[in-house]
């Protein structure tokens, strides 16, 4: 007598694909997508991987796990708040409502009042204004690198941008700042030396080749000892003379001072100091969704928006939202992060380490602000330390949490952590630990 094949027993396709719960997958995913896990679930039991009894339940415990994206949500442990392998700056709640608000038809170009079309980006603009009067008008494009792209392409192409050698940076994935301003059409013309450059150098390169002076904050390094630079102020002067334009490249996107970081520059005293635009992002310190900002001289900043490229290099309406809430909200998590209590933050760590039991210590620990923003200045924190093997189950667990690992040891660092999610690391970190004993 043969033996009946197990395999016989996997349930069809029509059957899975008419089960409720699948129906209300298939509206929420897609249909291509929920056929896919279909037939992974039937192909992981025909290898007797899955019992063919429990084909349904996987399937169904998949798609209640899947959502649109397969970005996960990662909590942030690390004591970095602006990591950029994770996105940079966690929006506000006021940017995620406002993210929702203009996910369906908004009024981006358009004047409800007179039927008329209006210019893009008008509310976010208005934002950037009241919160840096130091700037005449202001322009959003979709990153900070193409916020300077569009400056020295709209005020030097064909002609020189005259830059100190020591702020010839390479930003993120090995881009270089030589190649993005070569590719704007426009020449540059270093001076200086790497270490030291005084306003004579910038004087002696001026000439009527001349399409601007870049001056660029070095972001995410700082050079010591026998060193010289110019700064705005001075080089106002030297620019008013020549009749060329003076472009400051900020980077992290401060829009006005802030004492914990006395050395990273900011829009509204850069521009006071004599800048005509000055460039940005806006998912650093600003806190805010991808964007480049150019604030400055209403002339300059005209200049740019006439440009054909900034058709090419605008803001999209999700990212004009974002950042009008963001500007005009309450303090985002980054700034909330930045200037979080060092008393609060060992107390929750003693909380976190006192549920995880024997093994989990607290230590002193100085978080970062990352992001190429204010490099080597500590966040003076604290950090529950485990063993080192609690890592990568951290990391692949769900929660997903990414610790620090340093010095043989997994630290967790709840900084960037909102309290509200103290109890999902908790058991997150449970979890891990009996994984590992």
């Amino acid at each position: 007598m043969s033996q009946i094949d197990p395999r016989r027993g996997i349930p069809r396709t029509d059957a899975l694909l008419t089960l409720p719960a699948v129906l209300e997958a298939r509206t929420r995913l897609g249909d291509h997508v929920v056929r896919g896990l279909v037939h992974d679930a039937q192909e992981r039991a025909r290898r007797g991987e899955l019992d063919p009894g429990q084909v349904e339940f996987s399937l169904l415990e998949h798609l209640s796990k899947r959502s649109g994206t397969r970005l996960r949500p990662v909590l942030n442990a690390t004591g970095v708040v602006v990591h950029t392998n994770l996105g940079r700056a966690p929006l506000s709640a006021a940017a995620v409502e406002a993210l929702a608000a203009a996910s369906g038809y908004v009024d981006v170009e358009l004047d409800l009042a007179t039927g008329a079309r209006s210019k893009r980006g008008v509310a976010a603009r208005a934002a950037l204004l009241a919160a840096c009067p130091a700037a005449e008008d202001a322009l959003v494009v979709n990153n900070g690198a193409a916020a300077l792209v569009l400056a020295t392409t709209a005020l030097a192409a064909g002609r020189e941008v005259v830059v100190s050698r020591g702020e010839l940076i390479e930003i993120g994935a090995g881009f270089r700042l030589p190649d993005l301003i070569a590719s704007t059409g426009a020449r540059l013309r270093e001076v200086g030396t790497t270490n030291r450059t005084h306003l004579r150098d910038y004087a002696e390169a001026l000439g009527p080749q001349t399409g601007c002076i870049l001056k660029v904050h070095p972001s995410n390094f700082a050079v010591h000892g026998f060193t010289a630079a110019v700064d705005v102020r001075e080089l106002r002067a030297l620019a008013t003379e020549h009749g060329v334009p003076l472009v400051a490249d900020l980077g992290s996107g401060l829009l006005t001072p802030d004492p914990l970081l006395p050395d990273e520059p900011d829009a509204a005293t850069t521009l006071h100091d004599g800048a005509d635009v000055i460039t940005a992002s806006g998912d650093k310190l600003l806190g805010g969704p991808q964007a480049g900002l150019a604030l400055g001289r209403a002339e300059a900043i005209t200049r740019l928006a006439r440009h054909p490229l900034a058709r090419a290099v605008r803001a999209d309406k999700l990212t004009l939202a974002a950042l009008e809430a963001t500007v005009a909200g309450a303090a985002p998590p980054v700034t909330r992060a930045l200037h979080a209590d060092p008393d609060q933050l060992r107390a929750r760590a003693e909380r976190l380490a006192a549920g995880a039991g024997a093994g989990a210590t607290v230590i002193p620990h100085d978080g970062r602000v990352g992001g190429g923003g204010a490099p080597g200045v500590p966040l003076p924190g604290w950090a529950v330390r485990l063993p080192e093997a609690a890592a990568a189950v951290l990391r692949t667990g769900d929660p997903a949490v990414l610790p620090r690992v340093h010095d043989g040891a997994c630290l967790l660092d709840l900084r960037c952590i909102p309290p509200d999610d103290d109890a999902r690391l908790l058991a997150a970190v449970r979890a891990a630990l009996d994984r590992i004993r």
